[in-house]
C-alpha cells in the first residue's frame, strides 16, 4: 500500500456516495471556470503590441506579462493536489476562481507595466489550481463507465480554449481595448463562483483527507518545486529573446531549474507523506499517458504559435485574421468529442485510436509543410483543421487510459501531475519550434545568399525584372540598382523564413510518426478505476 494513503477498508462512505446534482451540470460549471483560465494563456498574445504602446514600454518588455503568468502557473500546478487536500477541494477551487477574477480586474485597471506583471503573477498563481482540480472533480463525479464523457468535457477547456484565444483576443483588441481582454473575465468569474458554490461538493474520501498536512507543511519540498519550475519556465519563455545558453541570464536560470527539480524529486521520493506524490508514476498506464499528453501538447501548442506568427510576419495578416485561421480547429474538436466518446471508444481500443491520432497528426504536419509564400487563407485554415482532427483523437483516449487504474485517493496528485506534464510539454514545444525556426531560417538564408551573384543567370534576370519595374519612377540608375537589390534581399529573407517553417512542420510530423508504435504499449482494454488505495 502506498505511503500516506488510507487503507483499503477506509471506505469513508464512498461505496454509496453519489453527487447530489446532475454530473453533467457539475461538469459544465467547473469547465466554464477552467475554460476562462486556459483562454488567458493565449488571449493576451495578440494584444502585446497594444499593451506596450499603452504603457509606454518596448514590446520585448511587454512579454514579461506572459512570462510572469506562466511562471506562477508552473509553480502551483504540481502542488495543486496538496493545496486541495489542505483547504478542501471545493474551498480551494472557489478561492482560485474568486482570486483569479479579482486579479483579472486588477490587470485590466493597471496603469504601469510593473503593476500588470504583479497582477499577472497573481492571476497565474490562482488560475493554476483550476485545471487539475476540475479534472479531479470530474473523475469523482462521473461513474467509471462515463469517464470518457468527463474527459471530453475537459478537452473543451484544454484544447479548444487556447486555439480560440488568439481570435477572441484579436477581435477584442481591434474593436475595444487590450484592457477588455482581462475585464471580460469578471462577469464570467462572478457567475462561475455562485454556480460552483451551489452545485459542486467534495466526495467523502476528499473530505476525509481535507486539512491533512496543516501542521507539517513541507517547506523544503515546496521551495524546491517553486524554484525549479520558476527557473525552468523563465528559461523556456525567455530563451529565444536572450539567445539561449549563450546568455549568462539563461545559464543561471538553467542551473537553478536543474538543481531545483532534481532536488525536488530526490526530496519528495524520500518523504513518507510528500507534498506531491510522485509514486503515482509507478502506474505504467499513467506514466505513458503523461508522456503522450506532453508530446501532444508540444505539437499542438507549438503549431498554434507558428501558424499565426507565419500569417502576421510573412503574409501580412491582422491579429484578428491570423486568429481566424485557428478558430475552425476549435470547432472541429467540439464536433469530434461526442463522436469519440459515444462511438469510437465503445467500438475500438483506446490505443488504436491514439495510434491513429498520432498518425493523422503526422500526415497533417507534412501537409502543412507544403506551404509557399502564395499560400491562401483557406489553405492555411484547412491545414490547421487537419492538425486538430488528429489531435481530437488523442486527448480523450489518452486521459481515459492514463486514469483508468489510478486509485481515487490519488486522483488529486495524478490530476496535478497530468496537468503539469501537459502545460510543460506545451511550453517546451513552443520553445523548441521557435528556436528551430530561427536556426533553420538562418541556414536557408545562408544557402540562398550564395545565388546572389552576377555570375548567376537567375539572379541577373530577377534583378533586371526589378529594374524594369522601377523604370519610369524618376530614379537614377544607381537608385534603381539599390532598390532592386533591396527588393531581392527582402524576397530572399521571406523565402528563407518560409523554408524554415516548412522544416519545423516536417520535423513535427516525424515526431508524431515516431510515437505511433509506442501507442501499443498502452492498455489493450479500458480498465475501470480501482476503488481501493494503491498497493
Amino acid at each position: 500500500m502506498s505511503e500516506g494513503l488510507p487503507p483499503p477498508e477506509a471506505d469513508h462512505g464512498a461505496s454509496t456516495w453519489r453527487p447530489k446534482h446532475n454530473p453533467y451540470l457539475v461538469a459544465m460549471v467547473v469547465t466554464v471556470a477552467t475554460f476562462m483560465e486556459v483562454l488567458d494563456t493565449t488571449i493576451i498574445n495578440v494584444a502585446l503590441p497594444h499593451i506596450a504602446g499603452s504603457l509606454s514600454v518596448g514590446t520585448d518588455e511587454s512579454t514579461w506579462t506572459l512570462t510572469s503568468y506562466l511562471v506562477a502557473n508552473g509553480i502551483v500546478l504540481p502542488v495543486s493536489g496538496w493545496l486541495g487536500r489542505l483547504m478542501g477541494r471545493k474551498n480551494y477551487f472557489l478561492l482560485s476562481i474568486i482570486m483569479f477574477t479579482v486579479s483579472s480586474l486588477l490587470c485590466g485597471l493597471s496603469t504601469s507595466l510593473p503593476e500588470l506583471i504583479v497582477f499577472r503573477l497573481m492571476q497565474g498563481f490562482f488560475g493554476g489550481g483550476l485545471q487539475p482540480n476540475q479534472q479531479s472533480i470530474l473523475l469523482d463525479t462521473f461513474e467509471p463507465a462515463k469517464r470518457a464523457t468527463a474527459f471530453g468535457v475537459t478537452a473543451v477547456a484544454i484544447i479548444a480554449a487556447p486555439i480560440m484565444g488568439p481570435t477572441l483576443g484579436g477581435w477584442i483588441t481591434d474593436n475595444f481595448s487590450w484592457r477588455w481582454v482581462f475585464l471580460i473575465n469578471v462577469p464570467v468569474g462572478v457567475i462561475a463562483t455562485f454556480a460552483i458554490s451551489a452545485v459542486v461538493e467534495d466526495p467523502p474520501w476528499a473530505k476525509a483527507g481535507a486539512g491533512k498536512g496543516k501542521r507539517n507543511i513541507d517547506v523544503v519540498g515546496l521551495s524546491l518545486i517553486a524554484a525549479g519550475f520558476a527557473c525552468l519556465q523563465i528559461v523556456l519563455d525567455r530563451g529565444e529573446q536572450e539567445d539561449w545558453f549563450s546568455s549568462g541570464f539563461i545559464q543561471a536560470f538553467g542551473v537553478g531549474a536543474v538543481l531545483g527539480l532534481v532536488g525536488a524529486v530526490v526530496w519528495l521520493l524520500d518523504r513518507p507523506d510528500p507534498i506531491v506524490n510522485l509514486r503515482v508514476w509507478k502506474n505504467k498506464d499513467f506514466a505513458i499517458g503523461t508522456l503522450f499528453i506532453s508530446i501532444m501538447a508540444a505539437t499542438l501548442y507549438g503549431s498554434a504559435v507558428l501558424i499565426p506568427q507565419l500569417a502576421q510576419s510573412q503574409l501580412g495578416y491582422t491579429a484578428t485574421w491570423s486568429g481566424m485561421i485557428l478558430s475552425p480547429g476549435g470547432f472541429m474538436i467540439l464536433f469530434m468529442i461526442p463522436i469519440i466518446t459515444r462511438v469510437l471508444l465503445k467500438k475500438f481500443q483506446a490505443r488504436f485510436i491514439v495510434a491513429t491520432g498520432f498518425f493523422l497528426l503526422g500526415i497533417a504536419m507534412f501537409y502543412t509543410g507544403t506551404i509557399t509564400p502564395q499560400v491562401s487563407f483557406l489553405n492555411l485554415m484547412s491545414m490547421r483543421l487537419a492538425q486538430t482532427f488528429g489531435t481530437a483523437l488523442l486527448m480523450i483516449p489518452i486521459s481515459t487510459v492514463a486514469f483508468a487504474s489510478v486509485p481515487r485517493e490519488m486522483n488529486g496528485d495524478a490530476a496535478a501531475l497530468y496537468a503539469m506534464s501537459r502545460n510543460l510539454g506545451g511550453s517546451i514545444g513552443i520553445a523548441l519550434v521557435t528556436a528551430y525556426l530561427t536556426q533553420r531560417s538562418q541556414v536557408h538564408q545562408a544557402y540562398l545568399v550564395e545565388h546572389l551573384s552576377d555570375l548567376n543567370m537567375g539572379y541577373q534576370m530577377t534583378k533586371q525584372a526589378w529594374m524594369n519595374g522601377l523604370a519610369g519612377h524618376g530614379l537614377t540608375p544607381s537608385q534603381m540598382d539599390s532598390s532592386a537589390l533591396g527588393g531581392i534581399y527582402r524576397t530572399l529573407v521571406r523565402q528563407a523564413a518560409i523554408l524554415g517553417y516548412v522544416d519545423v512542420f516536417r520535423i513535427s510530423g516525424v515526431v508524431a510518426f515516431c510515437v505511433v508504435p509506442l501507442a501499443f504499449f498502452m492498455k489493450s482494454t479500458k480498465a475501470a478505476p480501482k476503488p481501493a488505495a494503491a498497493e
